[in-house]
């Protein structure tokens, strides 16, 4: 709800307020932002605003008017350059005199049911219009520029939104050097900041610093949100939990370079920024014209991470992701790229199809190399044409084929980029980012197609229709895999250079907006490189995305714990892949790598062809469990517990509260160590749930030399009597079998078998190896039971 008392604003959600008021000077003050209070008048600014009597010492009077007025004291809505606050502006333009002084003013507010979508950009919705919109009209009475700042109230979810458009009402052509889309402005300094950085194959790494002396910086000038640096980020109290504390999440709906900045003021206030990146931006607007800046996603809870989490999940499920997949169970599929690479064709394709079906798998998926003459990754991309050889009777042929399997077909696409052998490229050396008449600094063979020119938008989005249209494809990987270099677009002037990664976006989303309406019916997932491109503008029109090109699963473990910060696993692709890893050489359990993917979207990216019965019988009971309680983890809430040293825990539990998966996994064992526990969250406390877990067998070997203590005939290792008992005998593990209240469950955890220590073994002892990890169930019993 948002209410306007005289010259205070209030916006509540649910469990939160925010406010702020209008100065006697037009500017706008910051008061509050937390768990949720009652304001009902302006009276109540007696106690929220900040009271001024003298200057401090050194500062900048914004206006003999107001002797007391210094703007860097001054907790702000949006900060301008040139009247005092030397902190980091909102918004920075260059006028046409070279000055850049800009004072915008209040002049009015508007208050409306519904949300106004943004027109060059992606932005949350409301699908029943439950949401509310704030609009402040501010202007610079020197220039005549306005500027709007807008912001909606999802009440359901706690979550405010904010956005930003600048109107070049002047009468001259200005530079606009900056426009960030949010900035919280806080009393106190003492907050950590934890933002999630890293590089392919190892995304998602969670790092914490105190606010201080420094600007805190987290950034992306790689031409995408980048693996580097996610654009979602926390402050929290120090002490603050997982369950208990202050806590902000904060998020763009950008794919794009973007900045996140903490600075503590010379008067101990805290400024957070967020925004497209200024060191990277600069768009000309002349009379007339304006210029609107992502929107930005803020929710605020007192219940620990988990409590903001939460909150950033509902609003990511309900208001980001969009279309017929928004709510429809996601299929399991298997992607031939680990199987096969690059080395294609129908023959292989459909044996791996054909093994996908015994075990289970509902789609398909033709990974790189169907295309031109893919068949390495110097060259072909941009020739979006099927390759006769691989496949004779092309995508309609071959998808014609998988679905008589019984299976769905999907297939990968990368149409951002090209090489430069390609078809394309010899034709239209003009339509790839980059500088005429000097050498170009590529990645991975590949150069960007320039999305500033409308011209590259349409024949690209012509060329996705014909494929897309080729044959009965019900998904598509949508790949992107390299950063920006060497940025200059030869559609823009000279004078225009620095609006390249952004007019880039802009082209992108427009092909992606135009596509995902011809084809409504489709599952697109999101990659690049893995988790190049993991943000929230994707997500408004990839249901999901592939979070890292690294399936291993002790990587992932950690990789997906950090993204549930800010996003739901319902957006999480997580694939079971072959061992030794392709990524780290590293051998895990095919069990552990099932329970970490099962917490995402699951799927499979091994050769299954070449699996042992063994592995297949596996898999097989894998997908069967998985399709039991697949509502429960795609549709349910997630919760982490311990979770960042050598055990992780993880709760998915069902949107009524009636079912729950759990999973405990541990990295290394630790020697005479037999106790452990797991304590699942989110449960109804008053509910009795029947707890089981899933029972594993394992193999004789994996006691090694042991199993002669209690053989009565000495086996050898690896000797065939030991390959024959571990083909005859498993080892049966612990079974986790009873009631209990919710209450009981979430407050004293559950204890659980005793593990292994070297100090004996029988079916009652948890044998929990490197890498080991369980799952657990929580069903509701009926009331009378």
């Amino acid at each position: 709800m948002i209410q306007r008392l005289g010259n205070l604003f209030v916006l509540d959600t649910k469990s939160t307020t925010y406010a702020f008021s209008v100065l006697s000077s037009g500017h706008l003050e910051h008061l509050y932002y937390g768990k949720k209070i009652h304001l009902s008048s302006e009276n109540d600014l007696a106690v929220l605003s900040e009271k001024r009597v003298c200057l401090p010492g050194n500062a900048v009077l914004y206006s003999k008017d107001d002797q007391a007025l210094g703007l860097e004291d001054v907790c702000l809505e949006m900060s301008s350059c040139g009247k005092g606050d030397i902190r980091q502006p909102f918004v920075e333009i260059v006028h046409a005199d070279g000055s850049s002084t800009s004072d915008f003013l209040f002049v009015d507010a508007l208050i409306q049911q519904g949300k106004t979508p943004l027109e060059t950009l992606p932005s949350s919705y409301e699908e029943n219009g439950d949401v509310q919109e704030l609009i402040i009209l501010l202007k610079d009475h020197h220039t005549q520029i306005e500027l709007q700042l807008h912001y909606a109230v999802f009440e359901k979810q706690n979550v405010i939104t904010r956005s930003a458009k600048v109107i070049n009402a002047s009468e001259e052509t200005i530079v606009l050097n900056r426009l960030m889309s949010t900035q919280l402005d806080l009393s106190d300094a003492n907050w950590m900041m934890t933002s999630f950085h890293g590089a392919w194959a190892r995304e998602m790494k969670k790092h914490s610093v105190m606010a201080g002396g420094c600007r805190l910086v987290n950034e992306s000038v790689c031409g995408t949100s980048s693996s580097r640096a996610n654009p979602f980020v926390m402050l929290s109290r120090k002490s603050t939990t997982e369950d208990e504390g202050e806590c902000y999440g904060l998020n763009l709906v950008y794919s794009g370079n973007h900045m996140e900045s903490v600075e503590t003021g010379a008067f101990g206030k805290l400024r957070f920024i967020s925004g497209i990146h200024p060191d990277t931006f600069q768009f000309q607007l002349e009379k007339g014209e304006s210029f609107e800046a992502p929107e930005a996603v803020m929710t605020y809870s007192h219940l620990g991470f988990n409590g903001m989490s939460q909150n950033m999940h509902r609003f990511v499920r309900e208001c980001i992701v969009r279309g017929k997949w928004k709510n429809k169970l996601r299929p399991v599929l298997l992607n031939s790229w680990e199987a096969c690479y690059f080395d294609i064709n129908e023959r292989k394709l459909l044996n791996l199809a054909k093994a996908g079906k015994e075990v289970g798998i509902e789609l398909f998926v033709m990974d790189d190399g169907w295309f031109g003459t893919r068949d390495d990754d110097t060259q072909a991309l941009g020739d979006w044409k099927a390759n006769p050889k691989k496949l004779p009777q092309g995508i309609t042929g071959l998808s014609k084929k998988i679905n008589d399997l019984g299976l769905d077909f999907g297939l990968w696409v990368e149409p951002e980029i090209v090489n430069v052998n390609s078809d394309l490229y010899r034709s239209h050396p003009d339509w790839v980012i980059q500088i005429p008449g000097k050498p170009h600094s590529e990645s991975r063979n590949q150069r960007i197609l320039d999305f500033c020119n409308p011209v590259v938008v349409d024949y690209m989005t012509r060329q996705m229709e014909d494929v897309f249209s080729s044959g009965k494809i019900a998904y598509v990987k949508w790949d992107m895999n390299r950063i920006f270099s060497d940025v200059y677009s030869p559609f823009l002037p000279s004078e225009r250079q620095k609006e390249v990664s952004h007019r880039y976006m802009m082209g992108i989303y427009q092909m992606m907006n135009r596509l995902m309406k011809k084809f409504p019916d489709i599952l697109f997932e999101g990659c690049a490189s893995g988790g190049n491109r993991f943000d929230l503008g994707m997500l408004c029109y990839f249901p999901q995305i592939w979070a890292s090109d690294d399936s291993d699963a002790i990587y992932r473990v950690e990789a997906q714990t950090n993204y549930s910060y800010g996003y739901p696993m319902s957006t999480v692709s997580a694939h079971v892949s072959g061992c030794p890893n392709h990524q780290t050489l590293r051998n895990t359990p095919l069990s552990t790598r099932f329970h970490v993917a099962a917490f995402g979207v699951l799927g499979y990216e091994c050769h299954l062809g070449e699996m042992s019965k063994e592995e297949l019988k596996e898999i097989k009971a894998q997908i069967e469990l998985y399709k039991t309680w697949r509502e429960v983890l795609q549709k349910g809430s997630f919760y982490r517990g311990r979770n960042g040293d050598n055990i992780y825990e993880w709760t998915c539990v069902s949107p009524d509260q009636s079912k729950a998966c759990g999973m405990v996994l541990q990295k290394l064992v630790q020697p005479n160590t037999s106790f452990e526990m797991y304590t699942p969250k989110g449960l109804l406390s008053e509910a009795r749930y029947h707890f089981s877990n899933r029972q594993l067998q394992f193999d004789l070997k994996e006691f090694g030399s042991l199993v002669n203590q209690v053989s009565p005939i000495h086996i050898k290792q690896n000797s065939l009597i030991h390959n024959v008992a571990s083909s005859l005998i498993k080892m049966k593990g612990e079974v986790e079998d009873f009631d209990a209240s919710g209450e009981l469950l979430m407050n004293a955890g559950v204890k659980l078998k005793q593990g292994f220590a070297a100090t004996g073994y029988a079916d009652d002892i948890r044998f929990f190896s490197d890498f080991g990890s369980r799952m657990y169930f929580m069903e509701e019993l009926n009331k009378d039971s």
